[in-house]
């Protein structure tokens, strides 16, 4: 029986001339105790069509029922769980759970609340810190109080919009299985908005692609039979297939084709390539093999209970144009070990050695990418870029360092942005001006930390492939860390993975021996790509809980 009815709803904003059309002709029926996966890249209207559901937004045209009658506004039969968490910072997490119990179920004695409210708190596992402040609370232990929260209001439709897109890797996991046990053991009707793929597949009966031009595509059933297991999915058959699919249709209906000619780069040398005679005979024979040579690395911090070593024995070998992938759960010291390789921070014992030469201070040979591109907001694209670009190319003509500045632009998708200023750019955007960026330095080394980390996914599969695609003509040697398995993969000739801090150090190193030019559909359908992603995650489930497991024995230089 459907619960829910979009008939022919259309919803757009602004009026004359600047009126846009976000969703268009939705026809959707939602049964009783289905879970429903909204996917869609950013700006798409999927968090629109979440507000309709819950009566924040009323239709321009069509008709929105909930059990036969229309929506005309919010109601505790719907209950909301955004993004952001929007708790009362003054409350503690049994006072905000109450709150929402004493709106909807003002009738009941007010033990019956209190025990009603301790039931929810209990089911996402916060018992023990109800009564905390959210200013106490990690950012997924925040995210659980307003499921609970939700959930005490007791709706007949849990309407999820992103809940989990501010979260790290691991508690986004974590309690993505903790919504799936929630809803299992409920069977509440439950419409959920994410643009995780492998999300959708493991939490929801029906996966629904809402396309760019603001339609719905036909629903796709996911058929992997509950309970459903995150780890053991990875050998699942249909599971590979259905993410296969589902990826597949996303990139195709996303990406469209960048065929606009890029210019010719110019021949001109950048400034930290102009070494003495006697610099260039010293390192010759080291400039293919140990190019980047992280011998013994420590970092230790002083605190006032003694000094804190977060990083211990850090040694790896990388030759000149490997691409390697940093993996490990959050506060392993990864970003630490970048940031000692980009001579940002200081290291406390143990040497990094570049093209045979010690790293002392920041220098445009190593150039960074951050989760936040930093730019100048008050500059265009154009202007951003060109600051280092003036710098590393003193020698060369102005109008050579301005091609070079909108070649790396053109790479990067922004041929037709360059005027563009920062301030008026999208995040994404704003991030492929500092991956153009820093390749128009003409880098010995680009160091990339967790560059994709504050995109949503969709975003990021497209930045991925940008990426690769500029670094596949460069060749620079490269670091990346990231808390993403597929991108690790995706991106690396090896993957090296960090045990849990503090001293942390390496792990385990995969040696990834897929073909290049690497693409996402490429990799989903070669026969070896789920082995190595079983290997990574096995390795960061082996460590998932704070676990010291004995490293295992790794490979710490190229062959």
């Amino acid at each position: 029986m459907s619960i829910l009815s979009f008939k022919s709803v259309g919803k757009g904003f602004g009026e004359g001339t600047n009126r846009t059309e976000i969703l268009k002709n939705i026809n959707l029926e939602v049964a009783e105790g289905e879970f429903v996966a909204i996917l869609g890249f950013s700006g798409t209207g999927k968090s629109t069509l979440m507000n309709l559901v819950a009566g924040l937004e009323m239709p321009d045209s069509g008709s929105l029922t909930f059990r036969g009658r229309p929506v005309t506004g919010p109601a505790p039969d719907r209950g909301l769980v955004f993004q952001s968490y929007s708790l009362m910072p003054w409350l503690t997490v049994r006072g905000n759970v109450l709150l929402a119990v004493e709106a909807v179920h003002a009738e009941l004695s007010r033990a019956a609340r209190g025990a009603k409210a301790d039931h929810y708190i209990a089911m996402v596992g916060l018992s023990h810190a109800a009564h905390r402040y959210p200013s106490e609370l990690s950012g997924g232990m925040r995210q659980r109080v307003a499921v609970a929260r939700a959930l005490a209001m007791e709706p007949e439709l849990l309407l999820l919009d992103e809940p989990l897109s501010a979260l790290d890797a691991l508690t986004r996991a974590n309690l993505a299985d903790e919504i799936l046990d929630i809803w299992e053991a409920d069977q509440r009707t439950c419409i959920l908005i994410t643009n995780d793929v492998d999300e959708a597949i493991l939490l929801a009966d029906r996966i629904i692609v809402l396309n760019p031009d603001g339609t719905l595509a036909d629903p796709v059933s996911v058929t992997i039979p509950r309970p459903r297991n995150r780890e053991a999915m990875n050998h699942d058959e249909d599971f590979k297939r259905l993410r296969a699919r589902v990826t597949q249709y996303l990139m195709d209906v996303g990406f469209a084709a960048k065929g606009a000619e890029t210019r010719r780069l110019p021949d001109v040398t950048p400034i930290h390539e102009m070494l003495p005679e006697a610099v260039r005979g010293a390192r010759e024979g080291m400039i293919e093999e140990r190019f980047l040579d992280i011998s013994q690395l420590h970092k230790i911090y002083a605190t006032p209970k003694g000094p804190l070593t977060v990083v211990e024995n850090f040694d790896l070998k990388i030759n000149q144009g490997e691409f390697i992938s940093l993996i490990g759960h959050s506060g392993c010291g990864k970003s630490t070990v970048l940031t000692m390789a980009a001579g940002l921070n200081d290291i406390s014992k143990g040497a990094i050695k570049l093209d045979g030469r010690h790293v002392e201070g920041a220098d445009p040979e190593r150039a960074v990418v951050f989760q936040s591109p930093n730019l100048f907001p008050w500059l265009t694209a154009r202007e951003n870029v060109a600051i280092g670009v003036d710098r590393v190319y003193p020698r060369a003509s102005q109008a050579e360092r301005q091609d070079v500045v909108e070649y790396y632009l053109e790479r990067v998708g922004l041929g037709e942005a360059m005027d563009r200023p920062a301030h008026a750019m999208s995040n994404g955007m704003k991030q492929r001006v500092g991956i153009a960026r820093a390749f128009a330095l003409s880098p010995k080394l680009l160091l990339l930390d967790e560059p994709f980390g504050m995109l949503d996914s969709l975003t990021r599969w497209e930045l991925q492939e940008v990426l690769m695609e500029v670094w596949s003509r460069t060749r620079v040697t490269a670091i990346c860390v990231t808390h993403d398995v597929d991108e690790a993969i995706l991106l690396a000739d090896r993957v090296v993975m960090m045990t849990n801090g503090p001293r942390a150090t390496i792990g385990r190193i995969t040696e990834v021996e897929l073909p290049r030019p690497r693409s996402r559909k490429a990799l989903l359908a070669h026969p070896d790509y789920y082995e190595y992603r079983q290997e990574v995650l096995d390795f960061l489930t082996e460590y998932e809980h704070g676990a010291k497991p004995a490293p295992k024995p790794a490979t710490l230089a190229a062959e």
